[in-house]
Order: C-alpha cells, then sequence, then structure tokens
C-alpha cells in the first residue's frame, strides 16, 4: 500500500549561512554605521540586538531576504517578545520544527473534509499517509502544500 511522510524541517546549516550573509549585509549598509546592532545564531535560533525598535525590525527584514535567498521558508520563522534592556533592544527568532498536536489534527481534519481515500496518523511530530492510489496520495499532497497552516511542509518515503 503506497504511502508518505508529512514533516516540517528546516536546515540550520542553511539558517547558519542565511544569518553570516545578513550580517555581511549589516556591515555594508550605510544606515548601520556606529550603531551597536548584530545578528546572532544560538543554539538553533536567531537573537537580533539593535538600538532601536525600528532598527530591529529592519535587522529582521535583513534576515528575512537573506533566508528567502537561500530558499528557505519564512513561514518557518517565528518572533518572539520584544525585550529591552537599558539601550538595546533584543528579540529572539525561532524556526519551527516538526509538526505540532494541533497542526497535525488540523491536517487529518483538512484530509477528512475532502473525503480523500487515505488514512491519515498522526506520529510523533509527523504524518503517516497511507492510500491505495499513487493519485489519492499526490492529491493529499497538494492539498496540504496549497492549505496554510502556518509553516513549511516536507514529505518523505514516498512509497509505493
Amino acid at each position: 500500500m503506497p504511502s508518505f511522510d508529512i514533516v516540517s524541517e528546516i536546515e540550520m546549516t542553511e539558517v547558519r549561512n542565511a544569518v553570516d550573509n545578513a550580517n555581511r549585509e549589516l556591515s555594508t549598509r550605510f544606515d548601520f554605521r556606529g550603531v551597536d546592532a548584530s545578528i546572532e545564531y544560538k543554539d538553533e535560533s536567531v537573537l537580533l540586538i539593535a538600538e532601536g525598535e525600528f532598527q530591529l525590525q529592519q535587522l529582521q527584514d535583513m534576515l528575512r531576504n537573506a533566508c528567502s535567498k537561500r530558499k528557505l521558508d519564512t513561514s518557518a520563522m517565528e518572533s518572539q517578545d520584544l525585550v529591552r534592556s537599558g539601550k538595546t533592544y533584543r528579540r529572539t527568532i525561532i524556526f519551527k520544527q516538526g509538526i505540532e498536536q494541533a497542526v497535525a489534527k488540523k491536517i487529518v481534519k483538512l484530509i477528512k473534509d475532502n473525503k480523500m481515500k487515505v488514512q491519515a496518523s498522526i506520529q510523533g511530530d509527523q504524518l503517516r499517509v497511507n492510500g491505495k492510489k499513487r493519485d489519492d496520495l499526490q492529491a493529499v499532497m497538494a492539498l496540504v502544500k496549497n492549505a496554510d497552516l502556518g509553516q513549511p511542509f516536507q514529505f518523505n518515503n514516498f512509497r509505493d
């Protein structure tokens, strides 16, 4: 019986490369001359530090552009709360890995509501989809890809 897995993974080496590219851009930007601002990669998250809220937003845009140039889906980026300490502002950006339980249930409900002839089961932070025909599985892939669920999905282990 054909099956495949729906997963949500981000290549952290590409994130590190995007941070390096954003830092290169930061060093050449005229509006950041003499300003204490940085973009740091730490423990699979990115720390943005700037002197003002507007500059912090610019850093976030620079990171988003660098990620999109490296073919990373920016919908996986999740901004944490803004922290102000003294004259600096900090924001941590994390990248969603894996499919949360609530999102997995939405995907299963989406498949059932469209009356697809497949079975979807939640297995930890991924979903396994089984069906009798490859065409049904490809229709599920298209359905999940076109649904706006707030994070990118990949399809692995397509077996006949």
